[in-house]
């Protein structure tokens, strides 16, 4: 088996506010792999004393822990009660009720000797390998169906769109969300490899087009994460007349996760 993971911040002034583990072996078998993109609050927005690296950290430390240890509970159920324990952390001293509560996007998956299990909410992807080389991205794209006149601003996403129905969904402090992820599962035999990506590393595909999500996996195969976030990076440089990329931050934090089983 091969384990590779590799993350940078955007800007290095700044926490990266991603988040990621692999577990090996889980429960004594399989694996699991977690990776989180915290979101971002605008300035002075939100009513919690804590960051979002605080939030990042207790809900993946949560969700490796249970996900690696309690294979009788489904990832709905593991993201569910990780959600549940990381409110309960702060409840008593933050505003959990605030649109901007530290919140994060979530990739889960786990494998066995029979199945590998999958968890996605929000926008970042996991990709999926077949022994044949075929690549399948699960994503999670009710962001992108979000017509693009309700994110004209954070304040107008935060009032119709953000955790509410008809719109888009993230981790925050609702357990009840975990029922809305995109979840699946996979014989074991039909997976080959599984990467996941936060939306900082799959800008290589989504943002620059360089390629498919099966060459986005060839070149996690051949030059591992850190080549993927390295040529996003010189991408992202060489995007000087704002051709692909919009607003003021060029880099946005990276990560990426690759398994071959």
């Amino acid at each position: 088996m091969r384990i590779e993971l590799a993350t940078a911040p955007g800007d290095p002034a700044r926490p990266n506010e991603d988040w990621a583990a692999t577990v090996l072996p889980a429960a004594g078998r399989g694996g699991v792999l977690v990776v989180l993109d915290g979101v971002t609050p605008p300035p002075g927005n939100g009513d919690c004393v804590h960051d979002v690296p605080w939030f990042t950290a207790r809900l993946g430390g949560a969700l490796t822990e249970l996900s690696g240890s309690r294979r009788d509970i489904p990832l709905t159920g593991i993201l569910a009660e990780s959600i549940r324990r990381t409110a309960d952390a702060h409840h008593d001293t933050c505003d959990l009720s605030h649109p901007r509560t530290p919140q994060a996007t979530v990739v889960v998956a786990r494998w066995d000797e029979e199945v590998v299990e999958h968890l996605v909410l929000s926008d970042s992807v996991l990709l999926l390998s077949s022994p044949d080389g075929v690549v399948r991205a699960v994503l999670d794209d009710r962001l992108d169906r979000v017509p693009r006149s309700v994110l004209v601003s954070d304040s107008v996403a935060d009032a119709v769109a953000r955790n509410r129905e008809g719109g888009f969904f993230t981790a925050a402090a609702d357990p009840s969300v975990a029922e809305l992820a995109v979840t699946g599962r996979t014989p074991v035999r039909d997976v080959r490899a599984l990467a996941a990506l936060s939306d900082g590393a799959s800008r290589w595909v989504e943002t620059f087009r360089e390629g498919d999500w099966g060459g986005c996996l060839a070149l996690l195969r051949k030059a591992g994460p850190q080549g993927l976030i390295d040529r996003v990076r010189e991408l992202e440089q060489g995007d000087v007349d704002r051709t692909y990329l919009r607003g003021s931050k060029t880099h946005d934090d990276a990560t990426a996760v690759y398994v071959e089983l």
